[in-house]
């Protein structure tokens, strides 16, 4: 049997939904998905939660979505946890990788086979190529292997999974806050007039105007690429990037060119939706093989 351990986003949702049936669906308190739950579990009471995953009859453990690391209180630690003690409090030190392969190691130890997402949903890694009509440029080509140098460096400080490369240079590069955040932050200001109408014809009129006059971006961003994929080392079986619809509307409200991901290293939520706002905006989607010229 399966569990899904279940943090934020849509990524939850997507992996349910690709499965044959439906596993157990578990969250940490605090980290509410946006999927029915069966199961809360605190990270003080995790030797118990364990316990009642054996119970239950679960030997796969699957990891989806995001997940910061939690705040401990000593005090309300069960028994089975205390055992687990030294391992927890070592992993919690070591940053966020530190953290998931910890936690990765204490589930294997309890006899767990842990699977990643991509494992259990593999519909949602996309196949390598150029699946938009729109094709990346040489000078593209050429900021995807720079990009592929600044996650390396990226990777080795346990930072992000994403960087906007342009000309070979890095103009943005992912922190804690995610790469929407980072997209956000390259945008022109959009304003919209007072809400004039009810609500969803206002609604409505916004998202149009937003596919119709995208503002034009800084001389400094235009052309530039969105470049996303796993860190170094990373162990995928967690944390594996994803990108969705709302990475590509940002990427294109940012005035980028285009989108390259990691073959086989980076999930995409809803591929044909994501591919009919890139080619709406003239912009390319690469699934690019590691280390392609």
């Amino acid at each position: 049997m399966l569990a899904l351990i279940a943090g934020t986003g849509a990524l939850p949702a997507a992996v349910l939904g690709a499965l044959p049936e439906r596993p157990l669906v578990c969250a940490l308190d605090g980290f509410t998905p946006e999927v029915l739950v069966d199961l809360t579990f605190r990270i003080e009471r995790l030797g118990g939660f364990l316990e009642t995953l054996k119970a239950r009859g679960v030997t796969r453990v699957c990891m989806v979505g995001a997940i910061r690391r939690p705040a401990v209180n000593p005090r309300a630690l069960d028994l089975a946890t205390l055992r687990l003690l030294p391992t927890i409090w070592r992993s919690l030190r070591k940053g966020d990788d530190g953290a998931l392969r910890g936690f990765i190691a204490v589930l294997e130890q309890r006899g767990f086979q842990v699977v990643g997402a991509h494992e259990a949903a593999p519909a949602l890694l996309p196949p390598a190529g150029v699946p938009t009509k729109a094709q990346p440029l040489v000078q593209h080509r050429a900021d995807a292997l720079a990009g592929q140098v600044q996650l390396a460096i990226m990777g080795a400080a346990d930072l992000g999974q994403a960087c906007v490369i342009r000309d070979g240079a890095v103009i943005a590069a992912e922190d804690d806050a995610g790469t929407d955040a980072m997209l956000l932050k390259l945008q022109p200001e959009m304003t919209r007039e007072v809400m004039a109408s009810d609500p969803l014809t206002w609604a409505i009129d916004a998202l149009i105007d937003w596919f119709e006059s995208v503002p034009a971006a800084s001389q400094d961003i235009e052309g530039a690429i969105l470049f996303k994929g796993p860190k170094p080392r990373q162990d995928r079986r967690a944390d594996l990037p994803v990108i969705g619809l709302r990475t590509a509307m940002n990427a294109a409200a940012a005035g980028l060119a285009g989108i390259v991901i990691e073959a086989d290293g980076v999930m995409v939520l809803d591929l044909a939706g994501l591919i009919g706002v890139l080619d709406a905006q003239g912009m390319f989607l690469w699934v690019r093989p590691k280390g392609t010229a």
